[in-house]
Formats: C-alpha cells, structure tokens, sequence
C-alpha cells in the first residue's frame, strides 16, 4: 500500500514529504524538476509492471509538492542535496539509486557527491549538467525575487502554460525564484565535473535530438548516454514504457 512518509530536515522544524511504496531494496528514489512534485510525473512509471516490487520514494523537495516551504531555506543545490540527505537517512534508505528529472539531476548529481553512501547509482533524466545565464524576459530569474513574488510570476504562469502550471502553482514563490537561480548559479565544482568523477554507475537519459552537450567526455567517463524514443523533455511522461524500462535494465546496461 502506498503511503505519504515525512521528516523533519531543516532547523526551523520544516518537513520534507514522500510517498512511498514497499519492496525490496535497494530502493529507488525519485526527484522531480523546478516547479514540478514528484508524484505527478513519476507515478505511472512506478506503477509500471518492469518497476513494481522495489521499494520506491517519490521525494518532494522543499519548496514544492508535498513538502513544506521554509523561508529562511536558501534553495541551492547543495541546500536541497542536504536536505534530500537528512530524509533518506531518517527514512534509513543507503546505496539507493536515484532517479532525478531535469533540475532534479542537478541535486541528486551534488547529493551522490556529496553523501556518497547513500546513492550506489544515478539515472539522470535530460538533466541539467551546467548552469545556464538569466535567460531574462518571462522567465523565472529574469525577475528579482520581490518582482517574482510581488506579480512576475503571473507572467510565468503566461509563459509555461497549463501542464507545468499544474505543478509549479504548488510551489512557494520564493523557493522557486531561488531553485530557479541555484540552478543557474551551478553547484561548485559544476554538475558536470562532478558526475565526471563519480565513482558509481550513471545513465543520462535524453529526448531524440536532445543529447547532452560533451557527450564523449561523458562517454569516456563511464557515464552510459541513451536517447529514449518519441519524448520530449518530460521522458516519464510522454513514453512511460520506455522509460520504466530504461530504468529496470539499470545498472545492468553496458556503459555506452
């Protein structure tokens, strides 16, 4: 039976949220993108006959979903790979492999860094590797945080329309301005340098025509580099199949 599971991972007394289904270990952890909840867009994977059976977290991180939103939280990259940390540990989850969405990547590739017995491998879904420069305009740092919060993020809302709206509507509006430039800040060192040198298994799914930039560095790392077919950047969403059996063959896979 599912059930929605909870621990306390901020001074302040804030709670991160997940849901979870039973199975056997180890477990799987999943982590959603910037303004998106886990459950929404990873649930018909899980459910998927090729995933059932292995104990599954479906993790909100703070700011999002589920989970609660303190306002003295800073929403970097390594903020939330801590915070991530603190609940699988309280949840007395070890070597679980971590399945994380676009900027959801970029946290769990920091969490693997920096709590490395708690992650035995990755499976990175058209995750940001790099940061990226305020792109201004509509989108979310091209605001301040107070212009975001005071009305900008209507023009967002305008922008992304109905089916990221869905999600990022749950989100508090400062922890996604300050999600949103953690992740155009980058980690230090970068995303990428460290998924270079981690030392545990690692697949970076990706949309046709989407392959990561720096592929064969990639590549020559040991980091397997897979084009799911007929999706987009939401892979568990447009071919769930695909992707749950991206994920049930890992980490079997051959590096390729």
């Amino acid at each position: 039976m599912n059930a929605m599971h909870d621990a306390i991972v901020h001074p302040g007394g804030a709670r991160m949220r997940w849901v979870e289904t039973p199975g056997a270990e180890p477990a799987r952890v999943y982590l959603h993108g910037l303004g998106a909840a886990s459950a929404p867009y990873y649930a018909a994977a899980v459910a998927h006959p090729l995933l059932a059976g292995r104990r599954s977290l479906l993790v909100d991180l703070l700011g999002f979903g589920i989970s609660d939103r303190p306002d003295d939280f800073p929403y970097t990259l390594e903020a939330h790979a801590d915070a991530v940390a603190l609940a699988l540990r309280r949840a007395e989850v070890s070597g679980a492999e971590v399945i994380a969405h676009s900027m959801g990547g970029a946290v769990a590739i920091v969490l693997a860094a920096r709590h490395p017995g708690l992650v035995s491998g990755l499976v990175l879904v058209d995750a940001n590797l790099d940061p990226y420069p305020p792109p201004g305009g509509t989108g979310i740092i091209g605001f301040t945080e107070e212009e975001f919060v005071a009305g900008g993020w209507e023009r967002v809302r305008d922008r992304v329309g109905p089916h990221w709206w869905a999600t990022m509507r749950l989100s508090d509006l400062r922890a996604l301005h300050r999600s949103a430039a953690g992740l155009a800040k980058g980690s230090t060192p970068g995303m990428r340098a460290l998924l270079v040198g981690l030392p545990v298994p690692r697949v970076f799914l990706h949309p046709p025509g989407g392959a990561p930039p720096g592929g064969a560095e990639l590549r020559a790392a040991g980091v397997r580099v897979a084009e799911v077919p007929r999706t987009g950047h939401n892979i568990m969403l447009d071919n769930p199949r695909a992707f749950a059996e991206a994920v049930a063959a890992f980490p079997d896979h051959p590096p390729g």
